[in-house]
């Protein structure tokens, strides 16, 4: 008996040895996206019951999806890029402040087109999701009528919602069958082509961490800009880059199951990452504008940046595969 379980064993781990795609898929982000999608539909409902800015349940439902969405963020790819979804639910980096001017338009007019979901997701990508919300919600100068904000509030809860329900959605029925069965029907011609897809996703999550969940604030040091870190207003900055930082580890830890020494080095490095995050104690990444906090921001990165040159240096090879091109190129 005890041989015959032993043997079931071997069988099981040799069968999810040879399905590395298919085990990130049913344990990374398959469930990360069904998270999203119950995270918005929280919000959703929560932005229902009660739709004032200050209320601590919204904004703590908004804090949830935003945290959720951190966690899947990287995998910028297939149905999270298919039809802007991914621009929709979360445009930002805002560099060009389109978000405040767009919900100012609509506020100002008392724009009908809050009162229908079909039309509401015809407007500008820099009016919904979750990071209009949060200006929305954390605005300290809010503009137009209770009742106008409480319906542009529902209204983008509900796209927000509509938005993750679609990928999780389209990940599970559809996206998710095309990687396990690479061929002239699958955007992908074997399983290294998908193994690729997903390693280029790790580095495009590691990058927008260190140059963009970091960079940015970070400006220059003669011209720091914490307002330009990601969900600041909510001070969510620092949440935001371990929420990342967590997932991009169990997904690099995923990849490199067939090396166990490669696995722990990378987890000692992502560790080293995590424990610099929570060293910082700076919520809203606001500690950029002195020259202690940039410098404690600076050595976050740098061991984001650590992270980024083993996986390329160790990883890549040991899949056999490069970065390439990634979702920032261009950008």
């Amino acid at each position: 008996m005890k041989q015959l379980v032993a043997l079931i064993l071997c069988l099981v781990a040799a069968t999810a040895s040879a399905d590395p795609v298919g085990r990130v898929l049913d344990s990374h982000v398959l469930p990360g996206f069904a998270r999203l999608a119950k995270e918005t539909a929280s919000l959703a409902a929560a932005a229902e019951v009660g739709c004032d800015e200050r209320d601590p349940d919204l904004r703590a439902a908004l804090n949830g999806a935003l945290r959720t969405w951190a966690g899947v963020s990287h995998l910028r790819f297939g149905p999270t890029e298919a039809e802007n979804r991914a621009f929709a639910l979360a445009f930002w980096p805002d560099s060009r402040g389109m978000t405040p001017k767009a919900l100012a338009g609509l506020i100002a007019a008392e724009d009908p087109v809050v009162q229908d979901a079909q039309t509401f997701a015809q407007v500008s990508v820099a009016a919904r999701g979750l990071y209009a919300l949060e200006f929305l919600l954390y605005d300290e100068d809010p503009a137009g009528s209770d009742a106008y904000r409480c319906a542009l509030i529902r209204a983008i809860a509900r796209d927000s919602a509509g938005l993750a329900q679609a990928m999780a959605a389209d990940w599970h029925d559809r996206y998710a069958a095309l990687m396990r069965a690479p061929g002239p029907d699958s955007p992908y011609r074997s399983q290294d082509e998908a193994m690729q897809e997903l390693f280029k996703a790790l580095g495009t999550g590691l990058q927008i961490t260190a140059d963009l969940r970091l960079g940015r604030p970070m400006g220059t040091f003669d011209k720091p800009r914490p307002k330009r870190a990601e969900a600041w207003r909510a001070g969510l900055s620092l949440s935001l880059v371990i929420a990342a930082l967590n997932s991009q580890k169990q997904l690099a830890l995923m990849l490199a199951e067939g090396d166990a020494g490669l696995q722990e080095r990378l987890g000692a490095t992502f560790d080293r990452a995590l424990a610099s995050a929570a060293a910082l104690d700076d919520p809203a990444l606001a500690g950029v504008a002195t020259p202690d906090g940039r410098v404690r921001v600076e050595a976050l990165q740098q061991r984001v940046n650590e992270i980024r040159e083993l996986v390329a240096q160790e990883l890549g090879p040991e899949l056999g595969v490069s970065a390439g091109f990634n979702a920032l190129d261009g950008d």
